[in-house]
């Protein structure tokens, strides 16, 4: 069976696509004709897979969208999930929760985004440790994908830090790599609005895929990312859009457009 990492790839490469659209669906932002409707997030979600899912390689819903409604929106996103997992089981499907705490906690982590979610990869902050993160890096079938350079502007307040001639960032995409990803199931979180950095990373680590946020609303440029972050494979990159696709009157021609710019770019590099 594989595992995640080769199930996103084997996605991109059937449908020639990097782009990932995030499911942040905001509930104050959500059309009013689904607010009408008993599940609204999950109604919302569904119509915008219907509209985007042929350019699609993978989705990322951030779980705050739906943390911030309880139990009703943990529910919607769970229906959510079982609607991809039954009629898009190839799309590859990230939680956007930034998890971090001491090991044993993270087992209930684990469980519910893996288990009962039924996640393909969780974002993960690597500031408590190889030790801490070790419930994830354990699930072999999983990915964690670890925040190494953000794409908000305050990133640098601790990312830019030097520690023996070496910017945080880079130490932790350097110890991930080397060490964390024994079982190659890692990820790095790469902004689209440092391409400069990108750029280095990608030198530390030739062979890893990031997911790019900062797509849209945030500024980054995908000509820039394609550059900077694509693999010798032509792959390495999961790029995200989620307000400027999913909140634009047409979102499936806002889908087709990033998926065309981000495939022009491809095939020029």
């Amino acid at each position: 069976m594989m595992n995640s990492l080769e199930k996103y790839n084997e996605r991109a490469k059937k449908i020639n696509s990097l782009l990932c659209v995030g499911l942040d669906a905001d509930f104050s932002k959500i059309p009013e004709r689904f607010l009408k409707l008993e599940f609204p997030q999950f109604e919302f979600n569904k119509y915008i897979i219907e509209e985007t899912n042929e350019y699609v390689a993978a989705y990322k819903p951030n779980i705050a969208f739906y943390e911030a409604r309880g139990d009703q929106g943990l529910k919607e996103l769970k229906m959510t999930m079982e609607y991809l997992q039954q009629k898009y089981p190839d799309i590859f499907t990230i939680l956007d929760a930034k998890r971090a705490d001491i090991g044993n906690t993270n087992n209930g982590y684990v469980y519910m985004a893996f288990d009962w979610l039924n996640f393909d990869a969780i974002t993960l902050h690597p500031y408590l440790g190889e030790e801490a993160l070790k419930p994830f890096l354990d699930r072999k079938d999983k990915t964690s994908i670890i925040l190494c350079r953000t794409s908000n502007s305050g990133a640098g307040e601790f990312q830019d830090l030097e520690i023996e001639d070496k910017k945080l960032w880079q130490i932790v995409a350097e110890k991930v790599s080397n060490i964390w990803n024994k079982n190659n199931n890692c990820m790095l979180v790469v902004g689209a609005t440092y391409p400069e950095e990108m750029k280095k990373i990608r030198s530390f680590v030739p062979d890893m895929t990031f997911l790019v946020p900062g797509i849209g609303a945030q500024g980054g440029d995908v000509k820039s990312v394609i550059e900077s972050g694509l693999n010798k494979e032509g792959l390495g990159l999961i790029i995200n859009s989620s307000r400027g696709i999913i909140f634009a009157d047409n979102p499936k021609e806002e889908a087709r457009k990033l998926f065309e710019e981000i495939k022009k770019y491809r095939a020029l590099s």
